[in-house]
């Protein structure tokens, strides 16, 4: 087969678009039709003798980029778990189980149908690759060690495209989040997990994420029964030692539990911070002791507006239907009236010097139907090392933090790196990584899209919707002597950012 230039596949792709756009256009010229639009007459299967199919197309992009990153290499040399590779290396295993997210699979037994095909094989350029079986017993192998040198193999790449194309999504300030979050298993037999206080039976990862590139840099498993910030100011330390060469100024975010007064100082030496603080008596006082002159209104943005009701007149949008449920069956109902900020320094009990505390004071009103109950005033204290943000650009900042919960939303239901599929703690803290692989294997191909509004698309695109964009394309695949030809025999209008980050990927030298 003819191998075609990017002019040529460029030009077919225009032709699919308008052949596409050109169906559409019709849409509003039918006259009635006696028939439903989904018809079907015989329909006849048959399978082919010789084409190299697949619906794959654009997992061998993604595999040109870690290969040209060096991830295989990285994972050999900080990863010992085989004493003879007979045939497979630890990075064969690690690659399979991404791979195998990549390509849409949620669970081990996913793999069979990836070694059943032929053509997914030639275009990773391996002859063979591990079953289910094989696949967990490989995680049954890790010890701790093991899980934090693989993180760290993963990790020693990231540099290589923070200094590249990556470099203007980081901007002037690189933001570090994290949270915890429950992996619930109805399990009763692995080791390790626990009752959270939720009531939940499963475990307890800490995930530290980066926001500006949504990467997620330390996965780590614990019993379903440990605070959310056991152990988290070891791993925020080496994602701050990860982070700081590679970006002018780093501050770090996380509510309540990761108010770890103990290391504030430390921490104020080398980044800035953004932490909640629970509402303690000292915190109060000092709020309600403030003059009413030192507060001031507090004014929101507007909410987003989605393109769909932009259309729309404001007066045929449906009524709040929650709303009207509440006043008519009588719940109480909390209507916030206004917000006020003010600021303080304080200084706490485990730290050296004083920090800047600035409080947030709602006033409420408790509803019951339609009748007032009574006034209600809360708190919530945020303290930071941060100057050069005002007291409103404070609380505007924490509550950017909760953009984490997206990317922790996607481990759970996009990657499915939360399913807990194994019978220990480690074993499933290592699948955990090898699975969260896959979601920052998006963001990094993201980063090799040419137009810097494709990069921040690509980076804020759910897993799912990437999937179907750049990966699941069919596409014929042909074994050469030099390479692999893929040719793609669907249409998506994500072709032309797929060809563009492709480019990107041969032409760039790691």
């Amino acid at each position: 087969m003819k191998r075609m230039s990017v002019k040529e596949s460029r030009r077919n792709s225009a032709r699919r678009r308008r052949q596409v756009a050109a169906r559409h256009g019709q849409a509003g010229h039918w006259s009635p039709q006696s028939q439903p639009m989904f018809n079907s007459g015989p329909v006849h299967y048959e399978i082919g003798a010789r084409p190299n199919v697949m619906s794959y197309g654009g997992i061998a992009g993604v595999h040109r980029l870690v290969t040209k990153l060096g991830l295989p290499q990285r994972i050999n040399e900080r990863l010992s778990l085989l004493k003879v590779h007979l045939p497979y290396h630890e990075s064969d295993h690690v690659l399979n189980l991404a791979y195998n997210v990549v390509c849409g699979g949620t669970r081990l037994e996913d793999l069979e149908r990836l070694r059943h095909d032929p053509a997914y094989m030639d275009a990773l350029g391996a002859e063979l690759i591990p079953d289910p079986t094989t696949a967990g017993d490989f995680c049954r192998r890790f010890a701790e060690k093991d899980v934090v040198a693989l993180m760290e193999g993963i990790n020693a790449v990231r540099p290589q495209l923070w200094q590249g194309r990556g470099r203007e999504l980081l901007g002037p300030i690189t933001y570090l989040d994290a949270d915890g979050l429950i992996a619930p298993t109805y399990g009763e037999r692995k080791a390790g997990m626990d009752i959270s206080y939720k009531g939940i039976w499963g475990y307890h990862p800490l995930v530290v994420s980066l926001a500006n590139t949504k990467e997620v840099l330390y996965v780590v498993n614990r019993p379903g029964n440990v605070p959310s910030h056991t152990d988290a100011a070891r791993w925020i330390d080496q994602a701050i030692a990860l982070v700081k060469p590679h970006a002018p100024r780093v501050c770090l975010r996380g509510d309540t539990d990761f108010s770890l007064t103990a290391h504030f100082d430390r921490w104020a030496e080398q980044v800035d911070f953004v932490f909640g603080m629970d509402c303690n008596r000292a915190l109060r006082t000092r709020a309600e002791a403030l003059e009413e002159a030192c507060w001031q209104r507090l004014v929101r943005p507007p909410k987003y507006q989605p393109l769909t009701d932009q259309s729309r007149d404001r007066e045929r949008r449906q009524p709040q239907v929650k709303e009207r449920l509440v006043e008519e069956r009588g719940f109480d109902n909390l209507k916030l009236n206004y917000e006020d900020v003010a600021e303080f320094d304080y200084q706490p009990g485990q730290c050296q010097r004083p920090y800047r505390v600035v409080v947030l004071r709602k006033n409420i009103t408790t509803m019951k139907g339609e009748r007032a109950l009574f006034d209600d005033v809360r708190f919530f204290f945020y303290i930071t090392t941060r100057t050069d943000l005002s007291a409103a650009e404070v609380v505007a900042c924490a509550h950017q933090r909760c953009d984490q919960e997206n990317v922790i939303e996607q481990l759970k239901n996009g990657v499915n790196a939360m399913r807990v599929p194994l019978y220990d703690l480690v074993s499933n803290w290592a699948y955990m990584v090898m699975a969260t692989l896959a979601w920052n294997l998006k963001s990094w191909y993201a980063l090799m899209m040419h137009l810097i509004s494709d990069r921040r698309e690509g980076v804020n695109m759910e897993f799912r919707r990437f999937l179907h964009s750049f990966i699941l394309i069919p596409c014929r695949v042909v074994r050469r002597a030099r390479g692999v030809v893929m040719r793609f025999l669907g249409y998506q209008p994500t072709l032309e950012r797929l060809f563009s980050a492709w480019q990107t990927i041969e032409r760039t030298v790691f």
